[in-house]
């Protein structure tokens, strides 16, 4: 236990915590099994062989329900992560703006000169604005600035509970950061991936119709997201976690590292799924601000995708301004060709990047060079 402990911050509070978790689960332990032994002793004297071996699974069960006690009082109370030093200079050059009294993190970086475009990136489900940390440079050295953003209940931004978190609002904190930055009347090119596609969608019906506050679109570029929810295929944890109903608090607690790490493989390529380290990147984003306990309450953007279907999938029908998609073909929440053939029925004005057969769910963290001369290659089209 000790060695994945070692992993966490045990610093402070997380020290102490620690120290307390443990004397009790070595206390606990030690008691129960001298009172265990004891009654066991007193209650065999008067047992028949075979009542015997069903007493002995009775005293074993006590005994696991017993000392999972402690051991779940260790678990909940293990701290966060500590930041990596990458994951820690991201935070460090990004900022904070408030949003109806919520804090909410953004990266603004002034890159190309000579340029006039900027480019909004915003990051899917469950991670944050470093998704987009392997093509930052990249985007710099053509864009005149480059604007990220945490969505609220995400990254190193603010993660209130109870709270109806829903895609409009999402769309509403990218209107306000682009205008307390000054942005509101200047064109800008959005860069989508997952949820973040979503957030696009609801920014550009508010764009056709004319909505105060709306954001000026140059272009869209989306990728690997659930756009249609019939070619939608959630993973099963996020199955249970958005339709769980009373478990899913209780699941939302029980996350740890490694039911993560496991459970965002699968949407990764087989050669191209990130090192342990981004993965406790990943991980780290979450923890912060206790971001796993308000992970279902995030999944509901699934439903509001089939609620809002219409409104969301005519907004990309009627698009009056350049459209493009990079797909990672080996994607299982959005597998091709089931994906890829409704989106060309359904949008046949949009431009399309398929990456290698390989690439999967996440194609701007597992091809970064073959997403980024993709997005490029559209820019420079029109």
């Amino acid at each position: 236990m000790d060695m994945h402990i070692n992993n966490f911050d045990c610093n402070g509070v997380g020290s102490v915590l620690r120290r307390a978790a443990l004397l009790l689960l070595s206390a606990t332990t030690r008691y129960l099994s001298h009172k265990l032994s004891f009654l066991r002793g007193l209650a065999l004297f008067s047992l028949q062989p075979w009542e015997m071996d069903n007493t002995r699974m009775k005293e074993w069960w006590i005994q696991v329900g017993l000392l999972g006690i402690p051991l779940l009082a260790v678990y909940l109370h293990i701290p966060p992560p500590q930041l990596s030093p990458e994951l820690h200079s991201w935070k460090s050059s990004g900022r904070f703006f408030t949003y109806k009294g919520l804090s909410i993190f953004y990266r603004d970086s002034w890159g190309a000169v000579g340029s006039s475009e900027i480019v909004v990136l915003l990051h899917g489900f469950p991670t944050s604005s470093y998704d987009w940390f392997k093509i930052w440079e990249g985007l710099s050295q053509r864009f005149h600035r480059v604007i990220a953003l945490d969505f609220l209940g995400f990254g190193f931004s603010d993660k209130p509970r109870p709270h109806q978190y829903s895609i409009f609002e999402q769309a509403s904190i990218v209107e306000a950061l682009l205008g307390q930055l000054g942005l509101q009347n200047q064109r800008i090119h959005l860069l989508s991936h997952d949820y973040g596609d979503t957030v696009a969608q609801e920014l550009l019906y508010r764009y056709q119709r004319n909505r105060t506050g709306r954001l000026l679109i140059g272009s869209l570029c989306l990728s690997n997201g659930g756009i249609f929810p019939e070619t939608h295929h959630p993973t099963l944890l996020q199955k249970l976690l958005k339709d769980g109903g009373l478990i899913s608090p209780i699941l939302t607690r029980l996350m740890n590292f490694f039911f993560f790490a496991k459970g965002l493989t699968v949407v990764f390529g087989p050669y191209t799924r990130p090192s342990e380290a981004e993965m406790w990147d990943m991980w780290a984003g979450i923890r912060t601000n206790d971001g796993n306990l308000v992970i279902d309450s995030l999944l509901q953007y699934i439903n509001q995708r089939k609620k809002h279907r219409d409104r969301w999938v005519g907004a990309l029908a009627s698009m009056a301004v350049p459209l493009h998609f990079i797909y990672g073909p080996l994607d299982p929440v959005n597998p091709h060709p089931e994906f890829m053939n409704l989106y060309r029925k359904m949008l046949p004005q949009s431009t399309v990047s398929i990456l290698d057969d390989h690439i999967s769910h996440y194609p701007q963290l597992e091809d970064p060079m073959g997403f980024l001369n993709a997005y490029l290659n559209f820019i420079n089209s029109f």
